[in-house]
């Protein structure tokens, strides 16, 4: 996809600022959204930062064919997902990803449905474990039945907070970076070269299911309503610099909302819950009603995450173009780049490797 540019770099440059300027808030909901996310699943990483939580236990947490696997599960699904969405099997995609939503819901809500009860001086394994259940019934029913872009988006929220805790305390650092590289590799091959990944999205915004995150424009906007082919509109990326106002403005079955996968959140969650959970614990330790943890490793998971936003901001840049972006090369490069810098700076250079092996 081309973009219509008229008035050379200058022009540009003033006509991007001029759309980030118009789209900021749904440009900082979008960024409130990652953040919330992956500081939600990091508020959980103590109960979940244990042996047997941790996918392929103990000793595969070092092991690269774990996470060879995982990204073979990822290619696999949206293969199975594309070839259900073109025979028309919407029903079966919904089912699979309500499946695996639900599963991720019960995680993050568990410990907060067990501190509920906690506060209020009751005391029962099995109610919490129904409530818990409950809740996450609840959700998918509310989900399915009036799938508005607040319902899609606390879903989201709740579920990416779920995942990037159990993948983040299933690996080392070592390994989460080389699977965010893979990864970046190949979201930008799926958005660019294939755009089997934008197909993707528009199957994902046609079932309206919570795999991605919606930061409506203007207000009055309806997920419910929004079309089928948006992420494939190529209309969408001829921009005017001269007079980008326009594009901006919301149009019957144009984007009228800034749309980001889960993925892009996750993939820079997984990085700083596992940067929590294996480096060294030096500094303070820190303790709270969930766990503890030490400031050494909080400030680089915390120096990761403020990667990942000048990766968000930079992606923003790339966004108010008006065109479909691959996120995970700004998004991952952003927070592997903060990882380094903050590791470096708080625990130094030799406690960001991690010994690994392939099996």
């Amino acid at each position: 996809m081309a973009h219509e540019v008229r008035g050379g770099m200058d022009g540009e440059s003033e006509g991007i600022v001029e759309v980030m300027r118009q789209q900021w808030a749904s440009m900082v909901s979008m960024g409130g959204m990652f953040v919330g996310t992956i500081l939600l699943g990091l508020s959980i990483q103590p109960l979940y930062d244990i042996p047997e939580a941790r996918a392929f236990g103990e000793e595969g947490a070092s092991k690269g064919g774990y996470v060879a696997m995982e990204m073979m599960f990822i290619l696999i699904f949206t293969v199975v997902i594309i070839w259900l969405a073109r025979k028309g099997l919407d029903y079966i995609i919904k089912g699979i990803v309500l499946f695996a939503l639900g599963m991720s819901l019960f995680y993050i809500l568990l410990p907060y449905i067990s501190l509920l009860y906690y506060l209020l001086g009751i005391s029962s394994a099995n109610l919490t474990l129904f409530s818990t259940f409950a809740g996450s019934l609840g959700l998918m029913i509310l989900l399915v039945k009036y799938p508005e872009w607040y319902v899609v988006n606390t879903v989201g929220v709740l579920v990416g907070a779920g995942v990037i805790t159990l993948i983040g305390v299933s690996f080392v650092p070592v390994l989460i970076i080389a699977f965010m590289i893979a990864a970046a590799i190949y979201d930008h091959w799926a958005v660019n070269s294939s755009k089997h990944m934008l197909e993707l999205a528009d199957t994902m915004i046609k079932n309206k299911l919570p795999v991605l995150l919606v930061a409506p424009k203007e207000r009055g906007y309806s997920f419910i309503d929004e079309g089928e082919s948006v992420m494939q509109d190529e209309t969408l990326a001829e921009m005017d610099w001269d007079d980008p106002a326009p594009n901006v403005k919301p149009k019957k079955g144009g984007r009228d909302a800034l749309f980001m996968g889960l993925g892009d959140v996750i993939f820079p969650g997984m990085l700083v819950i596992s940067a929590v959970s294996f480096l060294p614990e030096r500094g303070t330790e820190l303790t709270y009603i969930f766990g503890s943890m030490y400031t050494g490793q909080l400030a680089v998971g915390l120096g990761t995450l403020v990667g990942g936003l000048c990766g968000y901001v930079a992606l923003m840049t790339q966004v108010a173009r008006g065109q479909a972006q691959a996120g995970l090369p700004l998004l991952n490069g952003g927070s592997i780049l903060g990882y380094l810098i903050s590791g470096i700076i708080f625990l130094g250079p030799a406690a960001l490797w991690q010994d690994i092996s392939f099996l």
